[in-house]
């Protein structure tokens, strides 16, 4: 077992990024209910029609800073 306490930050994120990797090669990790199946077939429908719609993420943060100043 490894104690992740002994690990840098630098340690801690690869060893996370190793994880989810793992995680999101199996199909059967995260198994979805029909709903949200078909919700996210909406979305990426959704997607597909109308492109990528939101806020540049510059902008996100820099209003979060403003707020919480």
């Amino acid at each position: 077992m490894i104690d992740i306490s002994t690990l840098d930050r630098e340690e801690q994120l690869t060893l996370l990024e190793q994880l989810w990797d793992s995680l999101s090669a199996r199909e059967d990790a995260f198994p979805l209910t029909d709903g949200q199946r078909e919700e996210l077939d909406r979305r990426l429908d959704e997607l597909d029609r109308e492109g990528p719609t939101g806020e540049p993420v510059d902008d996100v943060l820099n209003g979060l800073r403003r707020h919480s100043a």
